[in-house]
């Protein structure tokens, strides 16, 4: 049983979901980073979600779009996130996770990423903008070195397209909660349930939602819902980006994990789908 494996089973033997707290690598530098990751860690994040910048982002919202930018121009390379998460992985066990594009992994070799990914303590990487018709290559190079590839089901995904992603998945398996990108949003899908429960029919892994969730209700109301874990990016982002201080960002996890244990899935926050 691995890091992922091990964060999921503890937070279902304790009633409750997962919360992934993501943050942009090297904004506004890799130092700083690395304090928020430890901040997340203490506020109660399960799994701790690592941003690669990169200039053409098609997954991301305007806060983390810009967040990528900020790092860019800092000179955060897609190298100096991997000796992050080496020098985070000697501080802790908390599952690491890095969210990338196929551009940085292919100029770096797909063997060599998958080396440097598993030699950096790395857990599971996402790729959004890579289908499943083309990622078997990476999906072998990660299994063989014990890194999980975690692929994005998103609300337009077919049945029987997502039992297929859900076949090839390691770690969890991430539901995009809404058409778009990420960002801050003020309600949940009313179609989210369903396919959740959907999902569930088809794999054994954990579903870990994400993009739109925005607070300890938004977090309350996907436990409800049925989430395995919990993705909060932007949010998290966005406060950084106000107050970089690591005591703030702790407060706004803690919070966010007041919301794990689930409730009834009529929360003021479920109100219609977004567009």
């Amino acid at each position: 049983m691995n890091r992922i494996d091990r964060a999921f089973r503890r937070s279902r033997d304790e009633g409750r979901s997962a919360l992934v707290a993501y943050l942009m690598a090297g904004d506004p530098d890799l130092r700083t980073t690395e304090a928020l990751a430890v901040a997340c860690e203490r506020g109660g994040a399960d799994v701790l979600e690592l941003g690669v910048p990169f200039s053409d982002p098609i997954a991301d919202g305007p806060e983390i779009q810009r967040a990528g930018q900020r790092a860019l121009r800092a000179g955060t390379r897609p190298r100096d996130v991997l000796d992050l998460a080496a020098r985070l992985r000697a501080r802790t066990e908390m599952p690491l996770v890095l969210m990338t594009y196929m551009n940085p992994i292919s100029a770096m070799g797909l063997a060599t990423f998958a080396d440097r990914a598993r030699d950096a303590g790395v857990d599971g990487v996402i790729v959004p903008d890579l289908s499943l018709e083309e990622s078997g290559e990476l999906r072998s190079a990660l299994g063989a070195r014990g890194v999980d590839p975690i692929p994005l089901v998103a609300p337009s995904t077919p049945e029987d397209r997502a039992r297929a992603i859900a076949a090839a998945a390691r770690g969890f398996v991430y539901v995009v909660a809404r058409y778009g990108t990420t960002g801050v949003h003020q309600d949940i899908p009313t179609d989210l349930g369903p396919r959740l429960a959907m999902l569930k029919r088809m794999s054994p892994l954990p579903l870990a939602v994400g993009f739109g969730v925005s607070g300890p209700d938004h977090v309350r109301t996907l436990a409800g819902l049925g989430a395995d874990g919990i993705v909060v990016g932007s949010a998290i982002v966005a406060h950084a980006a106000r107050d970089p201080g690591a005591e703030g960002v702790e407060r706004l996890v803690r919070s966010l994990a007041s919301g794990l244990r689930p409730s009834e899935p009529t929360s003021p926050a479920l109100r219609g789908s977004s567009p």
